[in-house]
């Protein structure tokens, strides 16, 4: 009798299996992301002074370009000492002394070794810290109580832990406190205005980049710089190496109104730190961009380094003359050299934009130039908690303490495990 029974051959089941497990992971994969701490915090109304102050400032872009992390949040009542009261550039500080550079989840707070560390915050990478002032004290004070302070001889532990707020193990956790962490001379600090920011030429002549402030002065593109000061300010300015490389066209051969475009195509008229550079998807507008032309820019990152991408070549972010809420001021290794004046690049650089393929045939596009995770380097801390999150939990100061397993995440790198499962399917269709 006939069997009208279909049999799928073994190694066939199995590599449908497989297939279908693959195609599981890859939906997993496809919803990992990193961590938003503007979106886990607008969740909260009662931390919106705070989330603003992450965004005016732009530390929550370095706090989501960063991995391994601990954000101290202060809620409405407790900002109430500094918003409004100080400089924008003096809260930037202080609010970076509450971004721990370390990962501290509720349990790991309770089991600190000999109860007490020393832990490097964001300040401390700032260089505006002095001596161990971007290190903060964290004391377990027993009884469900952590206690916060300044790392600074003689301060004392006059924040504590209240509760925790969210967590995504290893990655970032947020932990609510009651009071600003304040470092001795944080909040005396001057204002911008006051430290010299405004004089621009002297900043860039101290920074090697005279060639640079010259061409500013004798052009009058000074002045543009100038009166965007106030409302922010992006510089990057090329060295003095930068203009005698080889590559670099005869400036005398462009007219005056080119002059000042090129020129203008080297800032932004906003406030644009390293972190934000790092997060940064799309194509930047510069002072040069106008109706005639784009004049705009693209970044990449490779590992804590940000690449400036005009379509003619890369010029890499070298140094940070000054960082002064709402004014930076870069260095950088090559002259900008926009495409609306010296063409397109024959080698495309990694940028957003699709390009077109050398050859005629159908290619794929480059892509951005595949980068580790923008975890940035930053000086140690004195003695390092080697205690271990795994353990019994100690007492909370609030029952509402939740490590928000459910939303924790982690890093893949999409398409090596897509390149990787798809291997794995093939091998064993051929089994």
């Amino acid at each position: 009798m006939f069997n009208s029974t279909f049999q799928i051959p073994m190694a066939t089941s199995r590599a449908f299996t497989l297939f279908a497990f693959t195609l599981s992971l890859l939906t997993v994969a496809s919803t990992v992301s990193g961590h938003n701490i503007t979106q886990i915090l607008s969740d909260t109304p009662e931390y919106s002074s705070f989330n603003n102050y992450l965004s005016q400032t732009k530390l929550a872009d370095e706090i989501n370009s960063r991995t391994t992390i601990t954000v101290l949040v202060l809620n409405n009542g407790a900002m109430s000492s500094l918003a409004g009261k100080h400089p924008l550039s003096v809260v930037k500080n202080a609010l970076s002394l509450l971004v721990l550079l370390d990962y501290y989840d509720p349990l790991k707070l309770h089991q600190l070794s000999k109860g007490t560390t020393l832990t490097t915050t964001l300040y401390q990478t700032t260089g505006h810290a002095l001596g161990n002032l971007g290190f903060v004290n964290v004391t377990d004070l027993k009884g469900g109580k952590v206690g916060f302070g300044s790392a600074a001889p003689g301060s004392k532990l006059d924040s504590s832990y209240t509760k925790s707020v969210k967590q995504i193990p290893y990655n970032i956790s947020v932990l609510e406190i009651n009071a600003p962490i304040i470092a001795p001379g944080i909040l005396t600090a001057p204002a911008p205005s006051s430290a010299g920011v405004s004089n621009i030429t002297g900043l860039l002549e101290k920074a090697g980049c005279k060639t640079f402030a010259n061409l500013l002065v004798s052009s009058g593109v000074i002045k543009t710089f100038e009166s965007t000061v106030e409302k922010g300010l992006t510089v990057f300015a090329p060295s003095d190496e930068a203009f005698k490389a080889r590559g670099v066209p005869d400036l005398t051969n462009l007219t005056q109104a080119e002059v000042v475009s090129l020129l203008e195509y080297h800032a932004l008229a906003e406030y644009k730190p390293k972190g934000s550079l790092k997060t940064n998807k799309d194509a930047i507008s510069t002072l040069a961009t106008n109706g005639a032309g784009k004049y705009d820019l693209t970044t990449s990152t490779s590992g804590d380094e940000v690449i400036l991408h005009t379509g003619v070549g890369p010029s890499r972010l070298a140094d940070t003359v000054v960082d002064e809420t709402p004014v930076v001021i870069f260095t950088v290794d090559n002259v900008l050299l926009p495409a609306e004046l010296f063409g397109k690049s024959s080698s495309p650089a990694p940028a957003p934009e699709p390009v077109s393929a050398p050859t005629p045939t159908p290619a794929k596009s480059p892509s951005p130039v595949e980068a580790p995770s923008p975890t940035a380097a930053s000086p140690p801390a004195p003695p390092v908690d080697e205690s271990s999150p795994e353990g019994a939990p100690s007492d909370s100061p609030t029952s509402s303490e939740n490590s928000n397993a459910k939303n924790a995440a982690f890093h893949v790198n999409a398409p090596a495990l897509f390149t990787a499962l798809v291997t794995i399917a093939a091998t064993s269709l051929l089994l």
